[in-house]
């Protein structure tokens, strides 16, 4: 099926070939991880004689699911998750975006961190971008089980995240745990300076962490239909969906 996308300008795309840059959730320890979280648990719900479980007897599957959204696979956040005030994702009220997606190596400092800084970016965005996704180079399916916690890992300058929201980017994809450094002491500077909060609260805004962009996708502009569940939570497992323009 073809669509036709009106923004100020008009993109078509072929609906039957999308391409999914989340990673899929499984019980146990065969997801990426971070922040030390606990591993996804999917376990039959037991209530006297009934179990949820088909292969042990039950008439069906009724399975409770424990996870936590920002420690465990694909999410989208929304200011909620550093603000007082109760903003949840619900606040993202429209899901599809024209997307700009980059590759980019990061850059290791004398301090020895490795970080994503804004000259790596383009200087301008085109009007229509609603989006940026960054892939983080080197690229490879390590990434799809990688545990984080404790390594120091890459994160975005917040001079970088400050460009985007003075160029009206509103949703940021990016394939690592977090924009900010793992350990700041609290400051989560990328953070703020995306949401402009506490003074300019971009509450439309959206960080999505945790993505997977294959190689096979090449960089350029594409149409991002970005899934959330219905949570009043600050962040929500999600499901990002890139189509190529035609």
């Amino acid at each position: 099926m073809i669509a036709t996308i009106q923004k100020n300008n008009s993109y078509k795309i072929d609906l039957s070939k999308p391409l999914d840059i989340s990673l899929p959730l499984q019980a146990g320890p065969e997801n990426v991880n971070a922040w030390w979280a606990p591993h996804p648990r999917i376990e039959p719900v037991v209530m006297g004689s009934f179990i949820g479980d088909v292969n042990q007897g039950g008439s069906v599957n009724f399975k409770n699911i424990f996870l936590n959204p920002h420690g465990n696979g694909t999410h989208t956040e929304c200011v909620g998750h550093i603000s007082t005030e109760p903003y949840t994702i619900q606040c993202l009220k429209q899901f599809v975006f024209v997307a700009l997606l980059i590759s980019v190596t990061p850059i290791e400092t004398n301090t020895g961190d490795t970080v994503i800084f804004k000259e790596q970016l383009p200087d301008l965005f085109d009007s229509d971008v609603d989006a940026v996704i960054i892939r983080t180079l080197p690229n490879n399916d390590s990434k799809k089980l990688k545990q984080y916690s404790g390594t120091n890992f890459t994160y975005v300058d917040a001079a970088l995240m400050q460009h985007l929201a003075d160029n009206n980017i509103s949703h940021f994809l990016i394939d690592l745990p977090s924009v900010d450094r793992e350990e700041d002491g609290g400051a989560l500077a990328a953070h703020h300076a995306f949401w402009q909060y506490p003074h300019q609260v971009r509450k439309h805004a959206t960080i999505t962490e945790f993505i997977f962009v294959d190689n096979a996708i090449t960089d350029g502009t594409y149409i991002l239909n970005l899934q959330i569940t219905s949570l009043q939570n600050d962040a929500s497992p999600s499901k990002p969906v890139l189509y190529a323009l035609l």
